[in-house]
């Protein structure tokens, strides 16, 4: 019988509690070197920022880490859908640069991201950040690609409002994802790592409910769909590295696609790996963000 692997996210080095507005506040927490240059790492709808430890622990050595939940996600308390968009998200993004640079000081600072929320420094304050590496980001250009990619996020909004939302045990939960496509690849370990990062007790202590309401994450999908096609990759002002899903797999969230035309930035894809790539492929996306750094002398 084959065991599990078990990831163990450790304590952070330190915590910072930022306000985003008057009844919303995310949690910062630093791990990793901190003499080192820092990434900032956030994960993708629905998801929590500790889900991606695979990952994130592979660059622990050398980088200090500064992650962080969205609203309504991971560490945060829920508060409802209402300011559940990309707009406020953009402002939340804007408020946590200004609070790291004043509570952990200035120094050579790269953005990593992954699915919906590359969309959220495309679209903000770029010109804070010496480079970023966006994981599999929802863009598309005019054409066949946009429709394919705006249909997906629709019957992908239209699944997450079906899904289920309660829990008996986290077991129950890690053995469900089993049957979820995206998560076929990712290595061992991720889903049980998936109950503990995603999921909490209910109210009255019997059961386990998402973090994210799924009410929020549908919204989410079907509000960012209106900005897939408004980034243009062709302004960027930093060094910028797209790490893509395999275009030549059959996609099981949202299609990924070839950005190997535009000029701005670094596009390649990581074989065998769909858009859960941090998660399936953490070695090598690990791997990926070092060698694009090393380039640009960010190491």
């Amino acid at each position: 019988m084959t065991t599990e692997a078990v990831w163990e996210v450790p304590e952070p080095l330190s915590q910072y509690d930022v306000r985003l507005d008057d009844h919303t506040v995310t949690t910062l927490r630093q791990h990793g070197n901190s003499l080192g240059p820092r990434l900032i790492l956030s994960h993708g709808n629905g998801l929590a920022i500790d889900l991606y430890y695979p990952f994130w622990s592979l660059l622990a050595d050398d980088y200090e880490l500064i992650v962080y939940d969205l609203r309504n996600h991971g560490w945060n308390a829920v508060d409802g859908p209402a300011d559940h968009n990309i707009p406020t998200l953009i402002h939340d993004h804007d408020i946590i640069l200004d609070n790291i640079d004043k509570v952990y000081g200035h120094k050579v600072t790269v953005g990593v991201f992954h699915s919906l929320t590359t969309i959220i420094p495309l679209m903000s304050c770029t010109e804070f950040y010496s480079a970023l590496v966006l994981f599999d980001p929802p863009l598309c250009k005019p054409g066949a690609s946009q429709v394919e990619l705006l249909m997906a996020a629709e019957k992908a909004a239209e699944r997450i409002q079906k899904r289920g939302n309660r829990f008996k045990t986290r077991e129950q939960f890690a053995d469900f994802l089993r049957y979820i496509p995206t998560f076929a690849r990712v290595v061992p370990g991720v889903r049980q790592l998936m109950a503990r990062t995603t999921l909490r007790r209910t109210a009255d202590g019997k059961e386990y409910e998402l973090r994210c309401p799924r009410e929020c994450e549908a919204q989410l999908m079907n509000y960012a769909r209106s900005f897939f096609p408004l980034v243009d990759l062709e302004l960027l002002n930093c060094p910028t590295k797209i790490i893509g899903a395999d275009p030549t797999l059959p996609y099981s969230y949202l299609p990924s696609f070839d950005f190997s035309d535009v000029l701005r930035v670094d596009y390649d894809f990581i074989p065998e790996a769909t858009h859960f790539l941090q998660l399936e492929r953490p070695t090598e996306c690990a791997a990926a963000v070092r060698e694009f750094l090393d380039r640009y002398e960010l190491s």
